[in-house]
């Protein structure tokens, strides 16, 4: 019998893709980060669950989102009697993955009770965006559901009456399906999406009820169970002060259709699987939250919570992209040569490496400041505060550069939706949109964390301290860092000082690049890892330092580093610290 002979087809010069991956055990930063930051009892016992989502988020996850992002959510107004009871019919892929994220893993309720995946207590901030980093490597839309679930149990936690929260937080809470209460928050409007005091959205009293009459505009998560939301109660003065907060069930206690309607949904660019639309509220029923004269004040903390976890998804999403690009470059030929090889998609690759790392190491830092901060402690407060609007400012600008770099590297196929670059690419913009646009983050940081709250200083009082700390950093480099942080900290303070407007974003942009590259020195003095000494350098000299744009550069530092930083080996303090010496 004739042997048969397998000969190469042009498939077998198709680059693949990341699917079938682990994106835990690949992701060595992630693992250095949680050393760094996650107590070792807690390390331990996730560590097998941190590696099931990866797998999960690799494999079938990756699966299910490519088939919940072609089959959209759709708005059914009428039930078959002709009764208007509006809801919304999902694929079984986007079920799936809810039972994933809220059933099996708990990431809605794990910082908010005990138990959750087996832990005896509530866990940090650091773990439970970990989790969230990893499951949006695979579905994006779905986590806008859970966040929101999260803040919401939160807001109601915190601000909510002992009543309120009796009757809503352990259904919120819940894994059990047949239980559990999702959350969500109807903020914008026509009148406003920003410009929250101009909500015409009106609370009335009616039978020693609170019932709401308007409009939302933009609401995400629509069918939720239970929704967050702003109304100015009849009489109540006009901007944001005269905001309430309620919280608004989408069925009342006797399993009746609260009275208010989706009218339709909204067709997106990205974030397709998961159903966003407009509300129109026709007396529905609410429970006021909190104080009537704090709704706003009371509905920023929901807000900034999302905002971090936005920061956390951005730079979840570049790790996809920056996966996607390094698989294509180490494994596509052309010219007779591997991509990897070439000056100029080293150069790309830089491009893409800088930023994604960048996003991990302040979610690190600002998801241990807000565990910080929930002890009570007054320093990490601060820092919470202006990091958050930081994080989402630029890491969700960033998201779509990278997003768009990771895509040309694939060429072609990059453009078409068989793979995930297309996707990546539609889901980034969402992050400069949702809670709040790039002006309104740089805005907050700058204005408001630095010119009302001076919350710089205790910015600038932590990279010192962590600068000061940085065992194995040679001293000229510490000390360079030392001084351009204090000259983006002088920078921001001086344009909130003077009220220019038009700066806000260069001293925004500039807090987050020196935060980043402080974090990272410190961080690779703790690690050991020399790789990110060598990225904080790419900071300093990319994104910190002037740029002649006709002039020819050094590059020797770009090419050393690269060589490093490209190969999958690692690099030792020692090694960075030489290089950058």
């Amino acid at each position: 019998m004739a042997s048969t002979i397998s000969l190469p087809t042009g498939s077998d010069h198709v680059a693949p893709d990341c699917r079938g991956m682990n994106f835990y055990r690949m992701d060595q930063s992630l693992h250095d980060l949680l050393g760094i930051y996650l107590d070792p009892a807690l390390a331990k016992h996730l560590e097998p669950h941190f590696d099931r989502l990866g797998e999960l988020a690799g494999g079938r996850l990756d699966e299910l989102a490519e088939i919940a992002d072609k089959h959209s959510p759709v708005l059914h107004a009428r039930d078959r009697f002709g009764r208007d009871e509006d809801w919304i019919e999902y694929h079984p892929a986007y079920r799936e993955m809810e039972k994933i994220a809220f059933g099996d893993f708990g990431l809605h309720a794990m910082s908010h009770r005990a138990g959750v995946l087996g832990w005896p207590h509530p866990m940090p901030a650091i773990a439970k965006y970990a989790f969230q980093y990893l499951f949006v490597q695979a579905e994006f839309g779905l986590m806008c559901p859970v966040s929101v679930s999260d803040t919401s149990i939160y807001v109601i936690n915190r601000y909510g009456s002992p009543q309120l929260k009796e009757r809503l937080i352990p259904r919120m809470t819940s894994q059990d399906f047949g239980q559990l209460l999702k959350g969500t928050q109807f903020m914008t409007e026509k009148s406003g999406g920003s410009d929250v005091g101009s909500f015409e959205t009106i609370a009335r009293i009616e039978g020693g009820e609170w019932r709401l009459y308007g409009e939302k505009w933009f609401c995400s998560h629509a069918d939720a169970d239970v929704a967050l939301l702003l109304a100015r109660p009849e009489g109540a003065g006009k901007g944001t002060r005269g905001l309430a907060l309620f919280a608004m069930p989408r069925r009342l206690d006797d399993g009746s259709r609260n009275s208010y309607r989706i009218v339709r949904l909204k067709d997106k660019l990205g974030t397709k699987s998961m159903a966003s639309g407009e509300i129109r509220l026709e007396g529905a029923l609410a429970w006021l939250v909190g104080d009537a004269r704090n709704g706003f004040k009371q509905m920023m903390d929901q807000v900034n919570l999302s905002r971090l976890s936005h920061g956390v998804r951005a730079a979840s999403m570049m790790r996809r992209c920056l996966n996607e690009a390094l698989c294509v470059a180490r494994t596509r030929n052309a010219f007779d040569k591997h991509l990897i090889e070439m000056p100029l998609v080293r150069r790309q690759l830089l491009k893409l490496i800088v930023p994604t790392e960048q996003a991990l190491s302040i979610y690190g830092y600002t998801a241990h400041m807000m565990d910080r901060a929930n002890r009570g402690e007054e320093g990490p407060q601060s820092v919470l505060r202006i990091l958050t609007p930081l994080f989402k400012f630029r890491a969700c600008r960033d998201n779509i550069r990278v997003a768009t770099g990771a895509m040309e590297m694939r060429g072609g196929n990059g453009y078409i939706e068989d793979w995930i670059n297309a996707r990546l690419v539609r889901d980034a913009h969402v992050g400069v949109l949702w809670e709040g646009t790039s002006n309104i983050a740089s805005l907050d940081a700058i204005t408001r964390a630095v010119g009302k709250l001076n919350a710089h200083q205790a910015l600038a009082a932590s990279l010192r301290s962590m600068l000061a700390g940085a065992d194995g950093i040679p001293d000229s480099y510490r000390e360079q860092l030392g001084t351009i942080a204090d000259r983006a900290v002088s920078f921001a303070e001086q344009v909130a000082t003077n009220g220019d407007e038009e700066s806000v974003r260069l001293a925004a942009d500039a807090l987050y690049n020196v935060a980043s590259a402080v974090l990272m020195a410190w961080e690779a003095s703790r690690s050991g890892n020399g790789k990110r000494l060598l990225l904080s350098k790419m900071i300093v000299e990319h994104r910190l330092g002037p740029q002649d744009p006709i002039a020819p550069g050094d590059s020797r530092f770009d090419r050393a580093a690269a060589a490093l930083l490209l190969d999958e080996r690692a690099v030792t303090l020692a090694q960075a610290a030489a290089l950058i010496g």
